[in-house]
């Protein structure tokens, strides 16, 4: 297996990469609920879906500045802030930025201001175009996504996140197109249907177009598109070689909480180190997405992301296997800025040309990007 590992090394471009994430470090993550408040109440959303709500956050700052000591003293060095809606809670998640590498998902309608979170990944949620984005977020009534392009406008700091339903694929290019105008980058995730609307909505129609159109986006914007075209074929047919997602495979789990004693002993990996706290900073879930959640329509990123990750061994048989780990692993680090990412973004294109998850072997040419990529191995090599 060293041996593979060396051999695959010896390609520059994959050094490069493997030695940035190497001087970066092991990352040890948590995820955390900053706030129980929203100021939407999005169908489809697992913490409303999930009654995660019930766990209110503590009104005491000593309390949230204690929690703040444990996680560092327990190692942890990366946080994923959710809620509720942090932008509710912008002093709690300064605190969490100047103790982690962190990065804070909203819904966009609070702008967080630039100064003091200079250097944030924020992730921005949106559901689809305009009209289906605001029936499924503003309750036909608030244009989420329009408020959300005017306050991140040209601002190098924001990720879209955008949820794709699996019959409105018709909507990714506009969606996409506007995102990328306002300055932006983007990353996709897939919607399930767990508030029952079915239709459009329905996750068990499949993503075979939503995929399609995706790898013709990441074609077009190399140099935008934070999720590979492998990355997403993993998340939207839940297979990973010869497992399929579900809980006895997800490394997102809380290995400490009780709900989980079994799955710790099935002989299957998972993230030691990772919590997911309540919005209590107390009590923990299951997993990222809940307790009770139904594995078949979560089409969580960030736990599938984890379950390529460390799943390296089953990556090792080929050099396009280890190809699309080790880009996996790069784009997350890339996105959350964990490396460096003014310095690493002109890496994009190459990285969306080695981990193409298409069959065509000439869909995707590098132009002038490839000029930007022997000046980077140059000076890193």
């Amino acid at each position: 297996m060293h041996d593979q590992f060396a051999t695959y090394l010896e390609d520059p471009f994959l050094k490069l990469l493997y030695t940035d994430l190497s001087k970066a470090g092991p990352l040890k993550a948590i995820l955390m609920d900053v706030t129980h408040v929203c100021n939407l109440r999005c169908k489809g959303c697992y913490f409303f879906e999930d009654k995660m709500d019930q766990y209110q956050s503590p009104s005491d700052e000593a309390e949230f500045d204690g929690f703040i000591a444990r996680e560092k003293a327990r190692g942890s060095n990366f946080v994923t802030v959710v809620g509720g809606e942090p932008s509710l809670q912008l002093d709690r998640v300064k605190k969490i930025y100047d103790a982690f590498w962190m990065t804070v998902v909203t819904n966009g309608i609070n702008k967080i201001p630039y100064e003091g979170f200079e250097n944030m990944p924020i992730g921005l949620s949106v559901w689809g175009d305009h009209k289906t984005d605001t029936y499924l977020r503003g309750n036909n009534k608030i244009a989420v996504f329009a408020k959300a392009l005017a306050n991140y406008k040209n601002d190098r700091r924001a990720i879209w996140y955008y949820t794709t339903t699996p019959r409105n694929a018709h909507e990714i290019e506009s969606v996409t197109e506007q995102c990328v105008a306002n300055g932006n980058y983007v990353t996709y995730n897939f919607y399930g249907d767990i508030s029952g609307l079915g239709g459009h909505y329905d996750h068990r129609g499949g993503f075979e177009l939503v995929r399609r159109e995706i790898n013709k986006m990441i074609r077009r914007y190399p140099g935008k598109i934070l999720i590979s075209s492998y990355i997403s074929q993993v998340v939207s047919t839940g297979q990973l070689f010869d497992e399929e997602w579900g809980y006895n495979v997800c490394a997102s789990i809380t290995p400490d909480n009780e709900l989980n004693k079994d799955r710790v002993l099935n002989g299957n990996p998972y993230n030691s180190h990772f919590r997911a706290y309540n919005p209590d900073l107390k009590t923990t879930r299951r997993c990222c997405v809940g307790n009770d959640r139904d594995c078949g329509n979560c089409y969580d990123v960030y736990a599938h992301i984890s379950w390529i990750m460390i799943n390296l061994k089953r990556h090792l048989r080929c050099k396009k296997d280890f190809t699309n780990w080790l880009t996996t692993m790069y784009l997350f680090y890339l996105g959350n800025r964990i490396v460096d990412f003014e310095k690493r973004v002109e890496l994009l294109p190459e990285i969306h040309r080695r981990s193409s998850y298409w069959s065509e072997p000439d869909a995707y040419h590098l132009g002038n990007e490839s000029a930007a990529l022997e000046a980077i191995l140059d000076e890193a090599l």
